[in-house]
């Protein structure tokens, strides 16, 4: 059988069995969804005044950018877990938590002092974000891997590295929580850092993980 025709057959077999994917990223990531969560429950906890900012427009911001881009990752990764399904479009839908982040950052220079912007970057708790971030994304990580191995994505390193973006954004969503850093500036600086590297690490895994 020539590549190009086991590609269209895997497609078709993987069409058939797009809800068995799903599941399967449902599952793996409502598990390890509750490892972070213990994680986040023994080692931070939610920030002491959670109940005066939880309407805070800062505050709120930062869950919606990191959820749109697990939301965004998570779209794409079901597509890359498909041979040939088209990902074009949820890889430009990638850009869409960036470009709200970089709204917001343009928003709080417009109307804040120069004079805080360096102090609002560097926030309190940058290397609690440096840390944690990653820590709770971890096993997040793991379960997407393991659920594109139900997929037969053909490009392994890139949904490695898919797979991280995905958890970073909820590792980075469920310290949110805990953090009392929330300038743009912060999180534009911070949690891409901490997002990129869970990223990186998840290509570099999954380039061997995700091999067929």
């Amino acid at each position: 059988m020539k590549t190009e025709q086991l590609i269209r057959a895997l497609s078709a077999d993987a069409a058939t069995r797009l809800l068995t994917v799903g599941r399967a990223f449902a599952l793996a990531l409502a598990a390890g969804a509750a490892v972070a969560a213990i994680l986040f429950a023994v080692r931070l906890g939610p920030r002491p005044d959670i109940a005066i900012v939880a309407l805070d427009p800062r505050f709120l911001f930062k869950f919606v950018v990191t959820l749109v881009l697990a939301a965004t990752a998570l779209a794409l990764a079901l597509r890359l877990a498909r041979p040939g399904a088209e990902t074009a479009f949820w890889a430009v839908a990638l850009a869409v938590a960036p470009l709200l982040l970089a709204l917001g950052v343009v928003a709080e220079l417009a109307f804040t002092p120069s004079g805080t912007w360096g102090m609002n970057l560097q926030g309190k708790n940058w290397l609690y974000c440096l840390t944690y971030v990653p820590l709770l994304s971890v096993p997040l990580l793991a379960a997407a891997l393991v659920a594109f191995r139900h997929g037969a994505p053909t490009r392994p390193a890139l949904a490695g590295a898919v797979a991280g973006l995905l958890a970073g954004g909820l590792g980075a969503a469920l310290y949110v929580a805990h953090c009392t850093d929330d300038s743009p500036l912060f999180v534009a600086t911070w949690y891409t850092i901490a997002i990129a590297g869970v990223t990186v690490l998840g290509g570099l895994v999954g380039r061997f993980m995700l091999r067929w």
